[in-house]
């Protein structure tokens, strides 16, 4: 077959074309081009996407602690709830005035200082408490999330009282730290995590008035041990936690300073990781501290700890006995470096008022300044705004931190 002139220039540049394919194929530069005589003007671009590495986003998370001293049950209180013609009890009226202020924590935790044994093991208060279950939900309502369950009245109805006081928190969904009912249990650290922020928390008791631990189930109470301590603080960090928070049952009962040994024991925990150290027993407010420490990469941690919360509510009267203190710390962690910091540290003074309302004593828990900027309260006097007045005055003075530096011992 005889091909025209025109038809063979035609498969002539389409073979050289496919050439040229060949090599935008093969080769890798942005642009072509073809080296060819009857193509020297044709340059092929190609659109190859650049690799790029993802900028880590940053951003910051907060959360907020909150912490009280001693919830009590005195033999006044419990009356205070009963119900004589349901023959049941209600406690809500004990929180109803904090409840708005414990509902913002994303950690709420209190001491709670009586065994919910049932009523079979017999209602008391002092010297051996066991209170109704119905406390724990006037507890969860007013906010709270986490109960320290180690003390020295914690065994108060033996094991039997500590497993009941479990059972009940359990049922309630309130997680309960110091108290365990197996030694897996006790072992294992109570972490949770809020805002991105993991936070562990440990609790311990410098003992139980004396009632021996029952041989061979240590795991039912944890108790002050320095060395146990630091150790469940270094698993504690091991295991992700952002923050360690360590609940310690310690010091002098009364006594509105902390003692040597709460200081020293403090300051080796602090130094060994702990970040929040939460402290109750003495029934009164110890002040609190705030700890500068070298961090990691030359970074500076800083650490807060209060001796003593006092008594969050109680029958007890007099001699700061019915004051207590919310504890507030908030947290901020930054992004991309996970770096979680102490940015601000607040404290609520409260104050426990027993009045009479129908006829009957009842107790409750009021925020001083709160209450004081509004003297709204049917329940209170001119002689009781008076008398807060100097309550408040009094905390706000008592409840100024000091700075302590890393080197000090």
């Amino acid at each position: 077959m005889i091909m025209s002139t025109s038809t063979i220039l035609w498969r002539n540049y389409l073979g050289k074309f496919s050439t040229a394919i060949l090599i935008f194929f093969t080769q890798s530069c942005t642009q072509i081009p073809i080296a060819n005589n009857d193509l020297a003007d044709v340059v092929i671009p190609v659109n190859r996407a650049v690799d790029t590495v993802a900028q880590p986003k940053s951003y910051t998370t907060s959360a907020t602690l909150m912490a009280v001293g001693d919830i009590m049950m005195h033999g006044s209180q419990t009356k205070s709830g009963f119900n004589s013609q349901t023959k049941s009890y209600d406690f809500q009226v004990f929180f109803n005035d904090v409840k708005s202020i414990i509902s913002q924590a994303d950690w709420a935790i209190a001491n709670l200082e009586t065994p919910l044994a049932g009523a079979s093991a017999k209602y008391t208060g002092y010297p051996m408490f066991n209170a109704p279950a119905e406390l724990a939900d006037a507890i969860k309502s007013a906010g709270f999330n986490i109960l320290t369950t180690t003390n020295n009245h914690s065994l108060d109805r033996g094991e039997k009282g500590v497993l009941k006081t479990l059972e009940h928190l359990k049922e309630r969904n309130l997680l309960a730290v110091g108290t365990a009912d197996s030694p897996a249990k006790a072992n294992k650290i109570l972490m949770l995590e809020k805002e991105q922020i993991k936070m562990a928390i440990l609790a311990y008791t410098y003992g139980t008035n004396g009632i021996p631990i029952p041989k061979g189930k240590n795991y039912l109470v944890s108790v002050i041990n320095e060395p146990q301590i630091v150790k469940d603080i270094l698993r504690a960090k091991k295991e992700g936690a952002d923050i360690v928070t360590v609940a310690l049952h310690f010091g002098t009962e009364y006594q509105r300073q902390p003692n040597q040994e709460q200081k020293k024991l403090v300051s080796q925990l602090v130094k060994a990781g702990a970040d929040i150290i939460l402290g109750s027993h003495p029934h009164v407010v110890q002040p609190y501290e705030i700890f500068e420490l070298a961090g990691e990469k030359g970074k500076k941690r800083k650490a807060v700890a209060i001796y003593s919360m006092g008594n969050f509510i109680s029958g007890q009267r007099g001699n700061y006995k019915d004051l207590g203190v919310i504890f507030q710390v908030n947290l901020e962690k930054q992004f991309p470096d996970k770096t979680v910091t102490i940015t601000d540290v607040k404290t609520i003074p409260t104050w426990v008022q027993r009045y009479t309302d129908k006829g009957k004593m009842q107790y409750r828990v009021l925020p001083i300044a709160e209450v004081l900027e509004k003297r709204k309260d049917k329940f209170l006097t001119a002689t009781d705004y008076s008398k807060l007045e100097k309550y408040l005055s009094s905390m706000e003075s008592h409840l100024k931190p000091r700075e302590l530096q890393a080197n000090q011992k």
